[in-house]
C-alpha cells in the first residue's frame, strides 16, 4: 500500500541516496530550470503499448508539451505485437529508454544486464483478469487445466499470471499460456474459446465488458486491489534504462524524467475527462472504445498513477517477492542497484513541490 507521509526534501533525499549508488552519483548534477538556455538532448523511448491506459503518461507528458519545455526532444514509439518488446528494445541499444514495468529490471540483473528504473509512474500494474462467463475462474486457484492469455510469454502481464496461481498453490505446470496481445486480438480469443481468460488493461478491459464478452475475476489496476492480492504496492510502469547509458547522459535523464514528473502533477489534480481531452482522440474513441468508456475506465483506475515519480516504499520488495515466488529471482538480487529516486527528487526539487510518498531506499 503506499504510504502517505508529510515528508521533506531533504529527508527524501537521504532515503534515495540508499539506492542505485552509481545513479544516486552520477546525476549529481544540478537540473535545469525550464527555459534555461542548453543544448536540446535527444532521446528514443519504446512504450509497451502507448495507448494503453497503464502508460498514458508518455504521450500525455507530450502532448503537454512538457518534453519542450524542459529541452528534450523525445521520440516515442510503441511496441508491435510479435516484436521486440519495449525493454529488450532498451537493453539491446535499438533505443534509449523503455517505457515498461520495473520488474525487468530485476528480471534483467538475473541475466547479469545493469538496468534501472528512473522514475516510477505507477504503484499498481493497471491490470484485471478478465474471464469468459463460462469459464469459472474466480482466483488462481481455479487456473488449473485451463489456458490463460497474456501480452506475450515473458510479458509482466505472463509474470502476473504465473504469480496468481503460485499463490493458490497451482504450480505453471499445470495450466497453459499464451500470448494474445490485446485490444481486438486479446477480445477475439476470449470470443472464439481458445482461452479461458486474458490478463489485460484498460481499455481492453472495457471493451470486453461492453461486448459481455467477460468479467473482472481479479483486480490488479487498482492499489487496493494490487495490495489485496499481492500483498502490497506492485510499482509497474516507469523509465526503465541501461545504467551505463544513464551514467553517460545524466541530463538526458534528468530532463525526462523532470517532464514526466510534472505530468505526474498533472494527472493528480486533474480529472479523467482532463486527461482523455489531452489525449490523441486515437487513444481515447477508437474500434473497441468510445471517449465516455475511456474516461469511465481512467476515472475507476487512476488512483493507480502516483503524484511525484517516487518509488514507493516496500514495493520494490514486494517485486522482488514475487519474482522469487515464480522462480525469476534469487537472493543473489541487489534491490538497490534496480532503481533509483534520485532524478525524481531533483524533479520535485525543480516543481518545488513537497513529496507525497514515502520514497523507498536500498532495501525498499
Amino acid at each position: 500500500m503506499l504510504t502517505v507521509a508529510a515528508a521533506g526534501v531533504l529527508s527524501l533525499t537521504a532515503l534515495s541516496a540508499c539506492s542505485s549508488s552509481k545513479s544516486s552519483g552520477a546525476s549529481a548534477s544540478t537540473g535545469s530550470a525550464p527555459g534555461a538556455s542548453k543544448t536540446t538532448q535527444h532521446v528514443t523511448l519504446m512504450v509497451g503499448g502507448i495507448d494503453k491506459q497503464i502508460y498514458l503518461p508518455y504521450k500525455l507528458a507530450d502532448q503537454l508539451g512538457f518534453y519542450k519545455k524542459y529541452n528534450v526532444d523525445v521520440s516515442l514509439s510503441t511496441e508491435q505485437d510479435g516484436g521486440v518488446g519495449a525493454e529488450d528494445a532498451m537493453v539491446s541499444g535499438q533505443v534509449d529508454m523503455a517505457g515498461a514495468w520495473y520488474n525487468h529490471a530485476i528480471d534483467f540483473q538475473m541475466k547479469h544486464k545493469s538496468v534501472e528504473d528512473v522514475v516510477q509512474l505507477s504503484g499498481a500494474p493497471g491490470e484485471r483478469e478478465m474471464c469468459s462467463t463460462k469459464s469459472n475462474v474466480h482466483s488462481g486457484a481455479d487456473f488449473a487445466g485451463k489456458t490463460m492469455g497474456v501480452t506475450d510469454l515473458g510479458s509482466g502481464t505472463d509474470t502476473l499470471t504465473q504469480l496468481l496461481a503460485a499463490q493458490a498453490g497451482v504450480p505453471k505446470t499445470k495450466f497453459s499460456r499464451t500470448g494474445v496481445g490485446d485490444g481486438s486480438t486479446a477480445i477475439a480469443a476470449l470470443k472464439n474459446g481458445s482461452i479461458s481468460c486474458v490478463m489485460t488493461t484498460q481499455p481492453t478491459v472495457t471493451a470486453i465488458e461492453k461486448e459481455n464478452v467477460g468479467t473482472s475475476a481479479i483486480d490488479l489496476a487498482t492499489t487496493a486491489g494490487a495490495t489485496k492480492a499481492l500483498g502490497g504496492a506492485w510499482p509497474a510502469a516507469g523509465v526503465l534504462v541501461r545504467t551505463d547509458w544513464a551514467n553517460q547522459h545524466q541530463e538526458a535523464v534528468q530532463d525526462v524524467v523532470d517532464a514526466l514528473v510534472e505530468t505526474m502533477h498533472w494527472i493528480n489534480t486533474h480529472s479523467a475527462t482532463d486527461i482523455a481531452n489531452a489525449l490523441p482522440a486515437t487513444y481515447t474513441n477508437n474500434a473497441i472504445i468510445t471517449k465516455a468508456d475511456y474516461i469511465t475506465a481512467l476515472t475507476m483506475d487512476k488512483d493507480q498513477f502516483l503524484p511525484d515519480g517516487i518509488m514507493p516504499a516496500g514495493g520494490p520488495k514486494v517485486v522482488l517477492a514475487t519474482e522469487k515466488l515464480i522462480g525469476n529471482a534469487d537472493d543473489s538480487i541487489n534491490l538497490g542497484a534496480t532503481f533509483t529516486n534520485s532524478y525524481a527528487v531533483k524533479a520535485n526539487q525543480l516543481e518545488g513541490s513537497t513529496m507525497t510518498t514515502t520514497p523507498a531506499g536500498a532495501n525498499g
